[in-house]
């Protein structure tokens, strides 16, 4: 029973230890029933299927510069119209239009390019800023009660879907790494392998070698057809 587990593809390494316990625990070799080893072969499997498949990141890194985008454009798009209103001085309430741009000044005219966290932090006090009773009766003059609102809103979605991101990318990076998983699988197989293959000659273990070589050499087939075909491992 020759096969190098280590040159597996992922998926085929899945496959063959997969195939291997669904024989061996099947119950047609009373030998391997609640063997030591089969157990932990597929107390291994478990763990490897777990990871081997998992992405590095959480997948929402194109949510989340979506929901920035737009909160940034939200963002830009007030302080814009508070900017060029401000600078019409025959225009109504064109002080207010100057009260509510130093608010922006105040808490950073170009936080639209922050990091994310440091953003976050300057639009929750910009916010918090803008809904004081006074600027709250400011926004309605200029009639952007409704603009403020999208943005607030938009800026919430961000932190919702932002925390999100964090909490899974933690959550992944905290789950055993699949190369360790994978190394632990590879030294109980070829274990099991070789044990198969010591007492492949006793009347017990014979039947149960052969079946499980077969599994053998439908990996190491697989193997060499994607060296052949000059596959990518997947």
């Amino acid at each position: 029973m020759k096969i190098s587990v280590q040159r597996l593809s992922t998926k085929d390494l899945a496959t063959l230890t997969k195939r291997t316990i669904n024989v061996s625990a099947s119950g047609k070799y009373p030998a391997l029933t609640n063997h030591p080893l089969v157990n932990e072969l597929s107390t291994y499997y478990t763990n490897y299927d777990a990871v081997y498949t998992k992405k590095t990141f959480s997948g929402k890194v194109k949510d989340v510069a979506e929901a920035d985008r737009d909160r940034d454009f939200a963002f830009s798009g007030i302080k814009a119209f508070v900017n060029g209103y401000r600078q019409v001085a025959s225009v109504p309430n064109v002080q207010d239009a100057e009260d509510l741009y130093q608010v922006f000044v105040e808490f950073g005219l170009n936080l639209d390019r922050m990091s994310y966290s440091s953003q976050n932090a300057q639009m929750k006090k910009l916010i918090e800023a803008m809904e004081s009773p006074d600027n709250t009766q400011k926004l309605g003059n200029l009639s952007l009660s409704v603009a403020f609102t999208e943005m607030k809103t938009k800026h919430e979605y961000f932190e919702e879907i932002f925390e999100e991101q964090t909490e899974a990318n933690a959550g992944l990076r905290q789950m055993q790494s699949a190369s360790s998983v994978r190394r632990s699988l590879e030294k109980t197989l070829k274990s099991y392998f070789n044990m198969l293959t010591a007492l492949k000659d006793i009347p017990d273990w014979k039947d149960a070698y052969a079946e499980v070589n077969e599994l053998v050499k439908a990996a190491r087939n697989s193997a060499v057809a994607r060296k052949k075909n000059n596959e990518e491992p997947e």
